[in-house]
C-alpha cells in the first residue's frame, strides 16, 4: 500500500491536486508557467511581426529593369530602372560608354529630380516639369510583365539634350532632404540647377548623363556651372 503525503499549504492552494505520480505538477510555481507563456507569446507576436513585414515589403518592393539602348554610335548604355510604385519613385542608374554609373532619381512625391554623377561628390537638383511627371506616370502605372519589356526601338527614338546651370551660390544641406534622395546624397554636396538653352560659347559642359524613358525619349543632360 502506497500513501501519498501532501503538505496542507499544497493543499490550501490547489484542491483538485490530490493525485500522486512521478512529477508533482502543483509544485511548478504559477510564476514559472505563466512566464513561459509570455515567453512564447512574445515570440509568436514577434515571428507574425516579422511575417507581416516580410509581406509587405515584398508589396512593396520595386521591380528592377535591365535595358540596354544603343544610341547615335551604335554604342549601348546600360541603364536599370527601379521601380518604387509605393512611394511613386522611379531611380535609374545609367552605366556611360566609359563604365561610369550615374543615378538619376525622378521623386513625384517631392516633386523633384536628383543627380549623382559617379564621378564627382556632388548631387543637383531640378524641380520636375510636366513631361517628367509623365514619363514617371508612364513607368509608374506599366504591370509587372510589361515592366521586363525592352523599351525604345533605335529607329523611332527621339532624342534630345538639355543643359542644365549649376548655381553653386545655392548650395543645399543634404541633411533636410527626404528619403531617398537623403541617403543618395548624404556625402556629397548638393546643389539646385536651372535649366537653359546653353551654356553659352562663354562656358564648359563639364559632363553629361545620358538617360531613356519608355515613351521611346532619350536625353542627354548636360551640366555646366554657372558664375558666383
Amino acid at each position: 500500500m502506497v500513501r501519498c503525503w501532501r503538505h496542507s499549504e499544497a493543499s490550501l492552494e490547489d484542491p483538485h491536486c490530490m493525485h500522486c505520480g512521478p512529477v508533482d505538477f502543483c509544485r511548478i510555481p504559477h510564476k514559472v508557467i505563466w512566464g513561459s507563456l509570455a515567453a512564447t507569446l512574445l515570440v509568436v507576436v514577434i515571428g507574425l511581426g516579422v511575417t507581416a513585414h516580410l509581406v509587405l515589403q515584398h508589396k512593396r518592393q520595386s521591380s528592377l529593369q535591365v535595358v540596354r539602348i544603343p544610341d547615335h554610335t551604335s554604342d549601348f548604355i546600360n541603364q536599370s530602372a527601379l521601380i518604387d510604385k509605393h512611394n511613386n519613385v522611379v531611380t535609374y542608374s545609367v552605366t556611360s560608354r566609359v563604365n561610369h554609373t550615374s543615378t538619376v532619381i525622378f521623386d513625384m512625391r517631392q516633386g523633384l529630380v536628383c543627380y549623382k554623377p559617379d564621378n564627382q561628390d556632388s548631387c543637383f537638383l531640378r524641380h520636375m516639369e510636366r513631361l517628367d511627371y509623365e514619363n514617371v506616370k508612364s513607368q509608374l502605372n506599366k504591370s509587372e510583365q510589361e515592366v521586363h519589356q525592352v523599351w525604345p526601338v533605335r529607329n523611332e527614338t527621339e532624342r534630345h539634350t538639355e543643359f542644365l546651370g549649376v548655381l553653386s551660390s545655392s548650395r543645399v544641406d543634404a541633411s533636410i532632404l527626404q528619403e531617398p534622395l537623403q541617403s543618395l546624397c548624404q556625402q556629397a554636396s548638393v546643389y539646385w540647377t536651372r535649366k537653359s538653352d546653353g551654356p553659352g560659347k562663354q562656358r564648359l559642359i563639364y559632363f553629361c548623363i545620358d538617360i531613356c524613358f519608355p515613351s521611346n525619349i532619350c536625353v542627354s543632360v548636360c551640366f555646366y556651372y554657372l558664375p558666383e
